[in-house]
């Protein structure tokens, strides 16, 4: 699929299908633990077709689980049956743990069933692209680091977090080159902890990396979609959209007024309906009301995206879900 050809028409677009960041409530409908789906191929692939076809949904999507690619590297792990699982602990603590550090071979670990799953969903998906999902360079080094301790680092050990970036960077090129040898039409990155850096922070030690691996994996057959839900990201547009990735999505931390309106018009600007507030804390008709809120603020951009604010976690309720996208469709059907 021509993945220039499908963005420049969805700008075009007066009704644009949403796309929230969409994936691990297949868990519930498949009848399975997230642990036992996060571990399966199989599973993975049932979870995409039947998300897919339960909701009106712009592309097929796979798993935002921003723990599998640190788990590989050998950073511990903890999984349970109800939660996505999560990163703990130290890896690197010291440069010398940085030079020695090597970089995983593809398939270690959770990777091994997401790259099953891709090949198996690929084929399951016919009619709408196909997007992988992946962690950023700068928050898979966090996650390597201790997110608190690279922030010390950023300081006092900038070598070495350096190090760690350019080895995070060369196996998320290596990563996304096997998304894309699966059949996948793009990836969504996710950059959250570049997010809370200053932007100067963001200069030095994530956008480079960022745009070294977009500019060595996207072609007008693979698209990379940025996420980064950081509080700090409206003080740094103009070096995120000089990434040149074909979109961008962002968090409910952010005014999606205020990043439109910084926004090229030839560039897709995503988010931002809350993951925690509206679709796990509220009710269908909160959900409504706030995709409502979003939609009657910033639809009427051709470049505005209706998405959530991040992935949207495993106990969500299906009926808050179904009124995300009921109120998309009743916005445009009351233009």
């Amino acid at each position: 699929m021509n993945m220039n050809k499908w963005f420049e028409e969805l700008i075009a677009s007066d009704k644009k299908a949403a796309l929230p960041i969409l994936s691990f409530p297949a868990a519930k409908m498949l009848g399975v633990t997230v642990d036992e789906l996060v571990n399966s191929g199989d599973l993975q692939a049932q979870g995409v077709k039947l998300m897919t076809d339960a909701y009106p949904v712009a592309a097929a999507q796979a798993y935002m689980n921003l723990s599998a690619e640190a788990e590989a590297f050998g950073a511990k792990c903890v999984h349970s049956a109800e939660e996505v699982p999560t990163i703990i602990g130290q890896l690197v603590a010291t440069p010398e743990d940085a030079d020695a550090l090597e970089l995983p071979a593809i398939g270690t670990k959770q990777t091994g069933p997401i790259l099953d799953g891709l090949k198996k969903a690929r084929a399951l998906i016919t009619d709408k692209p196909f997007f992988a999902e992946c962690i950023g360079p700068f928050s898979l080094a966090g996650r390597l680091m201790d997110v608190n301790e690279i922030m010390v680092n950023c300081y006092d050990e900038p070598e070495m977090v350096e190090t760690i970036m350019q080895k995070t960077t060369k196996y998320l090129i290596s990563w996304m080159g096997e998304c894309k040898k699966a059949g996948c039409d793009g990836v969504i990155m996710a950059e959250p902890l570049t997010g809370v850096l200053s932007p100067n922070l963001a200069r030095e030690f994530s956008h480079p990396y960022v745009k070294e691996l977009v500019d060595a994996v996207q072609d007008e057959n693979f698209a990379v979609i940025y996420h980064n839900c950081g509080n700090e990201t409206v003080h740094m547009l103009d070096d995120i959209f000089a990434l040149g990735c074909k979109a961008y999505h962002f968090g409910d931390s952010v005014d999606m007024k205020v990043i439109l309106a910084k926004t090229p018009e030839d560039v897709l600007a995503m988010g931002n309906v809350s993951p925690a507030v509206a679709f796990v804390a509220g009710t269908p008709e909160t959900v409504r009301e706030e995709t409502l809120k979003v939609m009657n603020e910033c639809g009427s951009n051709r470049n505005f995206w209706i998405s959530s604010g991040c992935d949207i976690p495993p106990q969500t309720k299906p009926e808050n879900i179904k009124a995300f996208f009921d109120a998309v469709e009743e916005y445009y059907s009351g233009r």
